[in-house]
């Protein structure tokens, strides 16, 4: 099985909290941070012209690169700023009952007639969600706001002229060089502070670029995958992990106990490289105040006429997903897809058969 190796193993390794030497900790401090039970190392901040930045890229595993200017121009975007500059046009804005903004797909809810979505999506004005966000704030309860908005041909002027001055001759090389399919979106996040994005993995490859504030992003490469349990391909919620973070069901999901993640903190200017199908768990740092990020989703590579063996941990996780899927159109039902797999694997594929 393919494993991990953004750091050696690291005995400053932290259970429960972040592995950070201080030199990283400008702008905030480890008080600001979430407490959970798993241990972290740190994910490696190099400039993008050092040469393992380089390396962990081309291996797909994460790094955050300081230098890289992708979103220079949008430095200065703050509240004020956008809701001057970025015109009429109507956003996403998902609201919480508490912290947690656990993704789901509308389209699937379908297919599981009792689910109910932690959060709701609704559609307003910019000058609304930020009304929205100050009552939120003002009433000091458990509900959050996040706005997640794919940045399109409704922004104003200032906007798109900051979006053109984006570092486009850096990224379009990284998508060259590495054969990367399109660029799928640039999504906006504007979040309120401790506002969490459980983790869940992506089909694409990401470049994650903060833009104000500080986020405490903690990675888990392909391989844990059974650590992490995500439901069903079928469910709303495919992709997401079923394991609360603040309060783990050791008894239902067992395997929680031997996660180990790579975390980092990002600040403004910071690039964060998010590989495919690795496991990423996003925070607004507490009593941090707003966060703005901005998303560069790309497809990934095309499959290589010749596959390699053995295979890659994430070509593991990419054939689970298909088996899933072509099982569920076969059978017509989605609910019929685990009963027929435990027929196959019990008692032949999950105990020693002489």
């Amino acid at each position: 099985m393919a494993t991990a190796t953004v750091v050696e193993t690291d005995p400053s390794a932290t259970e429960g909290g972040a592995a950070f030497s201080d030199v990283h900790n400008k702008g905030w401090d480890e008080s600001q941070l979430r407490t959970y039970s798993f241990q972290t190392k740190p994910i490696p901040r190099l400039s993008h012209t050092d040469p393992i930045a380089e390396m962990l890229i081309n291996n797909e595993e994460p790094v955050v690169l300081t230098d890289t200017n992708l979103v220079y121009p949008a430095l200065k975007w703050d509240i004020d700023y956008l809701q001057e500059n970025i015109g009429n046009g109507d956003f996403s804005v998902y609201i919480a009952e508490n912290h947690k903004f656990l993704y789901y797909d509308e389209k699937k809810m379908t297919n599981f007639e009792n689910f109910v979505p932690k959060s709701q999506r609704m559609e307003m004005k910019f000058s609304e969600f930020v009304d929205k966000m100050h009552k939120t704030e003002e009433m000091g309860g458990e509900e959050r706001v996040y706005l997640q908005q794919t940045l399109n041909d409704t922004v104003g002027r200032k906007i798109v002229v900051d979006f053109l001055g984006f570092n486009w001759n850096w990224i379009n090389k990284q998508q060259t060089k590495r054969n990367w399919g399109q660029l799928t979106s640039n999504l906006l996040l504007i979040g309120m502070e401790g506002n969490v994005t459980p983790a869940h993995y992506d089909e694409q490859q990401n470049f994650f670029a903060q833009i104000k504030g500080h986020k405490r992003c903690i990675l888990f490469p392909p391989d844990q995958f059974e650590c992490l349990y995500p439901y069903p391909v079928h469910h709303p919620c495919d992709r997401q992990s079923q394991v609360d973070f603040d309060n783990p069901a050791y008894e239902k999901f067992p395997n929680f106990k031997n996660v180990v993640g790579y975390e980092a903190v990002v600040g403004p200017g910071d690039v964060l490289y998010i590989p495919m199908y690795w496991w990423h768990h996003i925070e607004s740092l507490l009593n941090g105040g707003v966060t703005i990020t901005v998303n560069f989703w790309y497809k990934g590579a095309p499959t290589p006429k010749r596959i390699e063996y053995p295979l890659r941990a994430h070509q593991k996780v990419a054939i689970m997903r298909n088996i899933e899927k072509m099982l569920g159109e076969a059978l017509g039902d989605p609910h019929e897809v685990g009963p027929l797999l435990n027929m196959m694997i019990k008692g032949r594929y999950n105990q020693d058969v002489s």
